[in-house]
């Protein structure tokens, strides 16, 4: 059993300058948790394998594609692997989320 507390969790320097944290990392998956504060957003990405998106707390917005949607706590929104995607956060409070990568990405995300 491993059991990680977030709040020992150091924060990533990623190209997104935001508060990443990647809490765990083996060959089928990936999970980090993300926190956007008012006016934060991730930059435009493809990321090379599938990735969900679950909110923790507050709210955001997801652009996949074409696609603009809210996201909000208990809310899973999926992107396939190879399509441009970011979130970001509009509201006047942090919004939190959980990424899953399937499987571990092997290759570099592309910022766009």
């Amino acid at each position: 059993m491993k059991i990680i507390d977030i709040n020992n969790v150091e924060v990533s320097d990623t190209p997104h300058k935001v508060d990443v944290k990647k809490l765990i990392s083996y060959d089928y998956a990936s999970i980090i948790h993300i926190e956007l504060k008012p006016d934060e957003a991730l930059k435009l990405h493809i990321t090379p394998v599938d990735v969900c998106f679950y909110g923790l707390e507050g709210e955001g917005i997801v652009e996949i594609s074409d696609e603009t949607k809210p996201i909000k706590k208990d809310q899973l929104i999926f992107s396939p692997a190879r399509i441009r995607h970011r979130l970001l956060n509009k509201s006047n409070k942090n919004f939190r989320f959980l990424v899953i990568k399937t499987p571990t990405p092997k290759e570099e995300t592309k910022l766009l």
